[in-house]
């Protein structure tokens, strides 16, 4: 078993820092693991091959920390790492901005006959953000390839794939492009915009976290959101499925789709 990598995140006075973010990467850039912080401000990646690591902490509000992870056998215990506020937030500055794919990811979550939840991503994507003054007329522009669902079954994945779902032959890509931000609190926003899945084109929002903005171990500027929305299956024709009683489907008909994006000053 590989050794873990844990670390308990504060603000000054030692209080819990809520919805830190952690991103583990290796020497080269690639991400080792991704994690969030429980209510006490712990957290921990499993699961980390002995070597040197950068661990990169973001969290609302908070200006971002790096710091040199070297794990042995044993695993590393940071102990407490202490956040600073930013004060006033500080949005990152006008500018074209490219999404990092290797430290952002795109997870699924459906309900399995009405009980547990089935997890997945998709693994392949690219996208930038124009970033304006005023920031709500920001556009951001994804493309995902559907073909990369990726939920740990195999099986599953070829089925998603086909006709039944995602169509990945005909339609091999999903877009979504922002067509506004409303601010709803000093770090969250509404994102308006439009996916476009299976041909299929739907209004929806995001409920989106800026996580803040500042330089990364590399010489580059960095900044990160969170985003939580909700998507439909019968909103875009995908509407397979099988009865295993009454009014219960194998595949439940809401998908919850959770983004953490990191992005790059072009």
């Amino acid at each position: 078993m590989n050794p873990t990598v844990s670390v308990r995140v504060i603000a000054p006075g030692g209080w819990p820092v809520e919805h830190a973010v952690l991103t583990l990467t290796d020497t080269t850039g690639q991400q080792i693991g991704r994690t969030t912080v429980d209510s006490a401000g712990r957290a921990a990646i499993p699961q980390v091959p002995p070597g040197a690591y950068t661990l990169i902490i973001a969290a609302p509000g908070h200006q971002p920390v790096a710091r040199s992870a070297v794990v042995g056998a044993g695993g590393l215990d940071l102990g407490e790492v202490e956040l600073t506020a930013t004060g006033e937030l500080r949005l990152p500055d006008p500018g074209v901005w490219d999404i990092d794919p290797v430290h952002s990811s795109v997870r699924i979550r459906a309900r399995h006959i009405g009980l547990a939840s089935v997890h997945g991503r998709i693994a392949d994507f690219t996208g930038s953000i124009v970033v304006t003054h005023p920031v709500e007329n920001s556009v951001v522009e994804v493309t995902l390839q559907a073909g990369s669902v990726d939920t740990g079954n195999s099986d599953r994945d070829t089925h998603l794939r086909s006709k039944d779902f995602l169509h990945t032959e005909a339609f091999p890509e999903i877009t979504f492009r922002s067509k506004g931000l409303r601010p709803l609190a000093e770090d969250r926003w509404a994102m308006d915009g439009e996916i476009t899945i299976r041909g299929v084109t739907r209004q929806i929002v995001l409920d989106t976290t800026y996580l803040g903005v500042g330089p990364d171990p590399w010489g580059g500027v960095r900044a990160a959101f969170h985003s939580v929305t909700e998507l439909r299956r019968e909103d875009f024709a995908i509407d397979w499925n099988q009865a295993v009683r009454v009014g219960i489907g194998v595949v439940g008909g809401i998908l919850q789709v959770e983004l953490d994006i990191e992005m790059v000053r072009r």
